[in-house]
């Protein structure tokens, strides 16, 4: 019977502890995901060889809290991308020299591309930066140099994904990745 009364007494004083310890943990973890949420730095850019316009376009995407925090730290003020056009052109100016494309050509020539700036648009939680240039022929691979937003957080991972026809190449920029290249004529 003592034995009993130990037990049930044991379980009795772990279970409260063991529920104040559980909740502790997932407080500790909604706020540990919380601030790694706002550390968390993504952005992805897609390029497309379009038909239709017969130009490959190129669009950044970036969470606009990200741009406007990089953009204030990159240019020593601050800037607010969703009230100011001047600070959207200041922040696409930046991405636009931290990234550029170099063709290789099927007779082994490379280029790099002139890419023209488009524009800029805020897309609800979204700002996206837009490039183009005419197609050309034969382009049988890619190198691309990524480089937005890594200069300001070592943690910034960007995603390059190429769309030519039906297939689709992913180049992810992380660590101390600064160039990749995409060899377009392997299926992905």
């Amino acid at each position: 019977m003592m034995m009993k009364i130990l037990r049930s007494n044991t379980a009795h004083n772990i279970r409260p502890a063991t529920g104040l310890l559980g909740l502790l943990l997932v407080c500790s973890a909604l706020l540990i995901s919380d601030s790694f949420a706002h550390q968390q730095k993504y952005a992805v850019t897609r390029v497309l060889f379009n038909p239709s316009t017969n130009n490959i376009e190129v669009m950044h995407r970036f969470f606009v809290h990200d741009a406007e925090h990089a953009a204030s730290l990159i240019f020593g003020e601050r800037q607010t991308l969703l009230e100011s056009a001047d600070s959207r052109q200041l922040f696409s100016s930046y991405v636009m020299n931290r990234f550029s494309i170099d063709a290789t050509y099927a007779d082994g020539s490379t280029t790099e591309l002139e890419l023209e700036y488009v524009g800029e648009e805020l897309d609800g939680q979204f700002m996206w930066v837009y490039q183009e240039i005419p197609q050309t022929d034969n382009i049988v691979a890619m190198t691309i140099v990524n480089l937005s937003l890594r200069d300001v957080w070592p943690d910034q991972l960007n995603l390059v994904n190429i769309e030519k026809g039906d297939a689709i190449y992913s180049l992810e920029f992380a660590e101390n990745t600064e160039v990749l290249t995409a060899d377009l004529t392997q299926q992905p």
